[in-house]
């Protein structure tokens, strides 16, 4: 029997279904365009990412933070470890103070609700999904990307049909909405920072939706702690 919380995603989701017609890949220009500062900035992002994974600090999977995701997470006893710096809302301070150059980018940028740097083991294998709201779009960034023999990235992001390879400092804007999976087929963890990003341009009744959405999934994150 689905819960009250899938009844209600579902419903939420035909409602914007109906009103947004918007492909799987973005501009960025016109829906993201502060993501080009977290591109341009790679290589500095990149270096904290890097010295949290090398340090002793505990990296929890998936999983771990949000048991209703086993299902996607849990599934080949391969890690997908996320580190959160800001969750709908709230920020998680601890978390960013490692992180003092991403924390300062991400202060400036207040259309990002969600930071994450998402590690993923080697021949980690994300099972296809969909996410449930379509007010908030998914921003790639991938810090450190593995490289396969005939010289493409090893880390792959199928999208509504589509495969994407992202080199190192490459970034992408997607709607997360469409059925998607992904592979690691290296011997590297693959490094990314994820953010998710409010859409722009909603109609007026959508953006109250959208922020009472957000508003409300905050409320539960610092219930559980996170901030």
């Amino acid at each position: 029997m689905e819960s009250l919380y899938e009844l209600s995603s579902r419903a939420i989701r035909r409602l914007y279904d109906a009103r947004i017609n918007t492909p799987p890949v973005l501009d960025m220009d016109t829906y993201f365009p502060d993501g080009h500062r977290f591109r341009d900035a790679w290589e500095v992002i990149r270096g904290e990412a890097l010295a949290i994974l090398e340090s002793e600090r505990p990296i929890p999977r998936f999983h771990e933070i949000m048991p209703t995701q086993a299902e996607i997470s849990a599934t080949d006893g391969r890690d997908w470890r996320m580190f959160l710096l800001k969750v709908y809302g709230q920020d998680i301070r601890t978390n960013q103070m490692p992180c003092p150059f991403l924390s300062e980018l991400l202060s400036a940028c207040p259309d990002v609700i969600s930071a994450t740097i998402s590690f993923l083991a080697p021949h980690k294998h994300i099972p296809r999904h969909s996410g449930p709201f379509r007010g908030i779009l998914r921003y790639q960034l991938n810090l450190e990307a593995p490289v396969a023999s005939d010289g493409r990235p090893a880390a792959v992001l199928w999208l509504a049909g589509d495969e994407h390879r992202l080199a190192s400092g490459e970034q992408l804007l997607w709607d997360d909405t469409f059925p998607h999976e992904v592979w690691n087929r290296s011997e590297q963890t693959r490094v990314a920072l994820l953010l998710d990003v409010r859409r722009p341009e909603l109609p007026l009744d959508l953006r109250l939706l959208s922020n009472a959405v957000t508003k409300g999934v905050g409320m539960v994150v610092r219930w559980r702690g996170f901030s």
